[in-house]
Parts: structure tokens; C-alpha cells; sequence
């Protein structure tokens, strides 16, 4: 998959750091994946849309979701594609959460926005402003596969293009916040409709025991 060349055009274009990246899929072959860049930015609000206006509040600058049609066919090859992403941007480590439907006795309120926003539909509003612009046209279907299925959820923090690029301290990682492929750790099967937490290590510090 081309996580990685998507996410360099991103950074690109929006010219601001990443605090973090997340990729939520259905656990059916060849459905569309959702990939998710959480910016750190603010835009600034004025009393009047001119120059000069004083400026009255800061907004986080919302994050940006984008749909990817590209083929795989075993989560294991998703999850494979999606460690040499966050190994290659100097991520200390990748969570993996395995979420189960929100269509069912018992589920909660939380669990169902959980699910929207993780497909890029968040409800929830700030500032009377979306948290995520969103270009997913198959959002809804997927919630929907979601919702009666479960779904995945990657999420790992760059240091290369991201926030944390002049506090990171890892001996595994390059000049400029990067690692050489291939990434050392590969996939572990996942139970899709399960409610569990997986992390992968990918950092090193001699400050820290492992």
C-alpha cells in the first residue's frame, strides 16, 4: 500500500507537524481503508475577515481524513503495510486496537462515536467546527460494517514530519527522525470483533528498560 507516499504529500501540503496517525479498517479483504492525520496548528479567529482584525481565539486545526481504495487481502498484509509506515517514520511504537461492534445489546454512546470518528464522520463538534475534514466517501458503509462487525485501529506518533521530532530519544532512529526498511517486527493475528489492545515496540533508548 502507499501509506507512506500519501502521508509525505500530505505533509507537503499542509506544511504543518503531525501529532499523530491512525488507520481504521473494516476486517473484510479489499475494503476501503481510512487513514487519519491528527495536525498540530492552530488558526486563528478575528473579529472581522480582514488583515489587521484582532485576533480572538485559536482553533486547533482540525485533522484530515482520506479514504484509500488499494487492494489487500489478510489483515496481516494491512497490519505488515502499516508497521513499515510507523517504522519508517520513527514511531517508538504502533497500538493496535481491536474494537467490537457497536450494534449490540449493551454498547454504549461512546463506542458508537468511537466508530464515527474513526471512519472519519465524527459527531461531535468543537467550536461549532468539525475535528476532521473528511474525504471518505464510503464512510457511512463502513460505519455500518463496523457497527455489525467490529472493526481495527492503528495509531502511531511520526517523528519524522511530526511533533515530536526534537524530543524523541531513540537509538534506533536516523538523522532527521527516520529508519531504514524493512521493519524488524511483523503482525500478529488479531480477532477481529474482540476488544483488546495490542502495542508493538519499535524504539530503543538506553534511558528506558524494555
Amino acid at each position: 500500500m502507499q501509506l507512506l507516499d500519501c502521508i509525505e504529500t500530505q505533509l507537503i501540503a499542509n506544511r504543518l507537524p503531525l501529532v499523530g496517525v491512525s488507520i481504521a479498517a473494516v476486517p473484510y479483504a479489499n475494503t476501503p481503508v481510512v487513514l487519519t492525520l491528527h495536525w498540530h496548528g492552530f488558526v486563528e479567529t478575528r473579529l472581522a475577515d480582514v488583515t489587521d482584525a484582532n485576533v480572538v481565539a485559536y482553533q486547533p486545526v482540525p485533522s484530515s481524513a482520506l479514504q484509500l481504495n488499494e487492494r489487500w487481502d489478510r489483515l496481516e498484509e494491512l497490519e505488515n503495510a502499516v508497521l513499515d509506515v510507523a517504522w519508517e517514520l520513527g514511531s517508538w511504537d504502533l497500538a493496535r486496537r481491536e474494537a467490537p461492534p457497536f450494534i449490540r445489546p449493551g454498547s454504549t454512546t461512546q463506542e458508537s462515536v468511537e466508530c464515527m470518528g474513526a471512519f472519519g464522520n465524527s459527531p461531535v463538534a468543537i467550536a461549532g467546527q468539525p475535528p476532521v475534514v473528511a474525504e471518505v466517501p464510503d464512510a457511512d458503509d463502513l460505519i455500518e460494517t463496523a457497527g455489525r462487525s467490529g472493526y481495527l485501529q492503528w495509531m502511531f506518533r511520526p517523528v519524522r514530519g511530526g511533533l515530536w521530532s526534537e524530543v524523541a530519544d531513540d537509538l534506533t532512529l536516523e538523522n532527521g527522525g527516520y529508519r531504514n526498511p524493512p521493519c524488524p517486527v511483523i503482525a500478529a493475528p488479531a480477532k477481529p470483533g474482540s476488544r483488546r489492545r495490542m502495542v508493538y515496540q519499535l524504539g530503543r533508548s538506553d534511558k528506558v528498560a524494555i
